[in-house]
C-alpha cells in the first residue's frame, strides 16, 4: 500500500471507491449502543416512522465513511490527528442491505505556518448507495506529517 504524506495529498487526488454493505444487525448493534431511537432499533415502530422502516443512525454512516477513508491508506504513514469535519449532512437515509461506496477527493492542502513539518488536508467525503444517492457527506480536516528532509 502506498504511503501518503502531506506532499502526496494534492487537491484533486481521488481516493479508492471502497465499499461497505450495511446490515440490519450492524444498524441494531450501533444504534443500541449509541443512538437508540426507535427507527434504528425497532422494526415495528420504524414502519410507522417518517422513514417507513429501519434506517442507520447518521452517526453510524459518518463512522463508516471515516473507516473507509482510513482503509484507503491515506492515514497509514503520516496522520497526526483528525481536526474535525465541516458541512456534515445526511441528505438521505441508509437502509439495511445498502451497498455504500466511498466517494472522496482531497480539496485543499494547507501547509502549517507555525510548524513546517506538517499541514492540514481537507477531503470532500461522501457515502453513496447502490442507487447513486448520497447518505452522508462531509469535509474531513486532518493534520498530516510532511516527509522528513
Amino acid at each position: 500500500m502506498k504511503e501518503f504524506y502531506f506532499e502526496d495529498l494534492t487537491p484533486g487526488l481521488r481516493l479508492p471507491a471502497l465499499e461497505h454493505r450495511l446490515t440490519e444487525a450492524d444498524i441494531f448493534a450501533f444504534a443500541t449502543a449509541y443512538d437508540p431511537q426507535s427507527f434504528h432499533i425497532d422494526p415495528e415502530a420504524a414502519k410507522d416512522s417518517a422513514f417507513g422502516g429501519i434506517i442507520a443512525s447518521g452517526v453510524h454512516t459518518y463512522a463508516i465513511a471515516y473507516k473507509l477513508l482510513a482503509d484507503t491508506g491515506i492515514f497509514q504513514a503520516a496522520l497526526i490527528g483528525g481536526l474535525g469535519a465541516d458541512e456534515v449532512r445526511w441528505p438521505a437515509p441508509a437502509r439495511p442491505g445498502d451497498l455504500l461506496h466511498l466517494d472522496a477527493e482531497v480539496t485543499e492542502a494547507i501547509p502549517s505556518r507555525s510548524k513546517p513539518d506538517r499541514g492540514v488536508i481537507k477531503t470532500r467525503t461522501a457515502l453513496v448507495n447502490q442507487d447513486g444517492t448520497t447518505v452522508v457527506s462531509l469535509i474531513a480536516l486532518d493534520m498530516m506529517k510532511k516527509r522528513a528532509v
